[in-house]
């Protein structure tokens, strides 16, 4: 007898693409049925057969503060009741804004939007207003929304433009984005030498997390604040995973590199869908409605996603989260390491903050080549063996996990038992 998952995703073939709204949730680089979950809580979730897992992904990294947190659940209830919607100002905007603002010093003004992609794709179109310049670089493995520029993979060589990843993106879209190494500082300063002058903007995840979890060089963000400086480039920190999820001052605190422009997303909506970008007031004020660059949504500055949000930021202000945090994800990376190279595996895993990555090979990954040198099919098997358990990790060896606030020493010692159990079987 199948499963209800099983079930559902027959179903949902039927009628969504490959059954699943966002494709990395089809499994199908881990291969199997894709878990359809019906409620969760804190740290733990619950599919449709009712089964529980520990939670390690948390909807991609927002839901910092654990599943249907109460306070974020209430103040979301009584914004709802107020109306879902005006597609107007509201005081809660001017609120959250002050607060983000306050929070990071690079931005003096932020403008709200409704997803990560959608404030990637309007930060690029800001930086190319602002300078008058069309050339971009961005770096290979790191992921900042589907937006045509922006779906790019490496040419043949540092100087070479990118060739388009997807289908349906046009040469010419992806012919003004240069895309570079992770942690090449090389690269980056040849680069500029030779098209300084057409940059208009560097794009980079400050701490990578969609090639998995790699931590950048100090020398590699300096290096990249010192270039977009000398050149009047502007840089960008896509910070829509690592914001308020690796500190309250973001990477650019924990890192110390002021960029001009900042995307933010996933926490600052508190699990609904809300992002945001901002940073130095001469530039923001190239946008509309005071400047020339285009920019605008419906439902941006949604009253009922930026009350979520606004209700996470207070409460990840308390003292001592982000060390709580920090220090049980270690426990779960160390755990693990500990565990998988006492039976001789190769393996080994890292944290930021709340942040963490899994890596099957002996050494700690540094690059979107090295990470795709690791064992694809170890952790493949790590994976479903660990969901077996009841332990639920991205589906995917490419992409970081996850811990909040709500996880504690039980159910990280229930997943290192678990873990055990596999790697003492391996």
């Amino acid at each position: 007898m199948s499963s209800r998952n099983q079930q559902l995703f027959e179903q949902s073939q039927n009628v969504i693409p490959g059954g699943v709204n966002s494709p990395v949730r089809a499994f199908k680089s881990v291969g199997g049925t894709p878990v359809f979950f019906q409620r969760g809580q804190g740290a733990y979730v619950w599919d449709a057969d009712n089964k529980p897992y520990i939670d390690y992904v948390g909807s991609w990294g927002p839901l910092i503060l654990g599943h249907a947190h109460p306070e974020v659940i209430k103040a979301v209830q009584i914004a709802s009741e107020n109306g879902l919607t005006f597609g107007a100002p509201t005081e809660a905007e001017l609120e959250i804004a002050e607060l983000i603002c306050s929070l990071l010093p690079s931005i003096e003004q932020v403008r709200l939007v409704s997803s990560g992609t959608e404030a990637g794709m309007s930060a690029i179109r800001l930086a190319r207003g602002y300078t008058g310049r069309n050339k971009i670089i961005k770096f290979e493995g790191c992921y900042h929304g589907h937006d045509d520029s922006l779906l790019v993979k490496a040419g043949s060589g540092a100087l070479t433009f990118g060739n388009p990843s997807s289908a349906g993106v046009p040469q010419e879209a992806a012919g003004h984005t240069i895309v570079l190494d992770y942690n090449d500082i090389s690269g980056a300063e040849e680069t500029f030498k030779q098209l300084g002058d057409e940059i208009a903007a560097v794009i980079v995840e400050p701490v990578a997390g969609n090639m998995n979890l790699i931590k950048p060089h100090m020398e590699f963000l300096k290096t990249l604040r010192a270039l977009c400086t000398q050149h009047g480039s502007v840089l960008i920190f896509d910070e829509v995973m690592t914001g308020f999820r690796v500190g309250l001052s973001c990477a650019q605190g924990l890192y110390q590199i002021q960029p001009d422009l900042t995307v933010l997303g996933k926490v600052i909506g508190g699990g609904m869908p809300m992002a945001a970008f901002g940073g130095r007031r001469d530039i923001m004020q190239c946008l509309a409605p005071v400047g020339a660059v285009y920019q605008a949504g419906t439902l941006s500055g949604n009253p009922v996603a930026v009350t979520a949000g606004l209700t996470t930021l207070k409460l990840i202000q308390q003292p001592g989260f982000y060390e709580n945090l920090s220090d049980i994800t270690r426990q779960l990376t160390d755990g693990l390491t500990t565990s998988a190279q006492k039976h001789g595996i190769d393996f080994c895993a890292q944290s930021v903050g709340g942040m963490f990555g899994l890596y099957f090979n002996k050494t700690i990954p540094i690059s979107f080549a090295e990470v795709t040198a690791c064992d694809k099919d170890a952790f493949n098997r790590f994976f479903h063996a660990m969901l077996s358990e009841g332990i639920y990790f991205a589906p995917s060896a490419f992409e970081a996990g996850f811990v909040s606030c709500m996880h504690g020493s039980k159910e990280i010692n229930v997943t290192l038992d678990a873990a055990e159990k596999i790697f003492s079987a391996w």
